[in-house]
């Protein structure tokens, strides 16, 4: 279904030994959550990609977007740990919220998808860096009105956001074409 510049998604889940620490299982589950998320919205055309699901304005073109930008606020906000990049450096107070989700609607697939796995890589380099520089107990580089969380803290909200999406890409995902399951297939 998709364009032929469109990349491929990687889906590869490459579980952890049963006995590893904390750390590995928690980047395990973050990895295989944006496996799955890959697998749920990869291969679409603009129109599948575009395509809302009313009551909701969401689409699977906002929701990749929205989570490129979530991976580019952890680096550059929670982490400190890069800057902010294009599209988000050139916003305005005024576009948003919502800008990521509004602006979805003028990004082909390979614009979506490229910069979702952009961001993600962007995004394991800084976990690679701050879980080897003083792992999870450390403080995030983010002020919360109560303190300063833990970059575990920051990890598991992470994860809880693609959790709370993967539901909609599942549930949209079945609608534009039957697909459905857990996990993406394995070779």
């Amino acid at each position: 279904m998709s364009d032929d510049d469109t990349p491929a998604l990687d889906t590869t889940i490459t579980e952890p030994p049963l006995d590893a620490g904390e750390v590995d299982h928690l980047l395990f589950m973050l990895e295989r959550s944006r496996a799955t998320f890959a697998w749920k919205v990869g291969g679409l055309d603009a129109a599948a990609l575009h395509r809302a699901f009313p009551p909701s304005a969401m689409t699977l073109a906002g929701l990749v977007k929205h989570l490129t930008l979530v991976e580019d606020d952890v680096v550059a906000t929670r982490l400190g740990a890069g800057p902010w990049v294009e599209p988000w450096t050139g916003t305005t107070p005024d576009d948003w919220p919502g800008w990521d989700w509004r602006s979805a609607a003028d990004d082909s697939p390979a614009e979506l998808y490229r910069g979702w796995q952009a961001a993600v890589a962007r995004s394991r380099e800084a976990w690679a860096r701050v879980t080897a520089d003083g792992g999870l107990d450390a403080p995030a580089d983010v002020e919360w009105p109560d303190g300063r969380p833990s970059r575990r803290r920051v990890l598991i909200d992470l994860n809880a956001e693609y959790a709370r999406h993967l539901g909609h890409a599942d549930l949209f995902r079945e609608a534009v074409d039957g697909l459905v399951g857990e996990d993406p297939p394995q070779p």
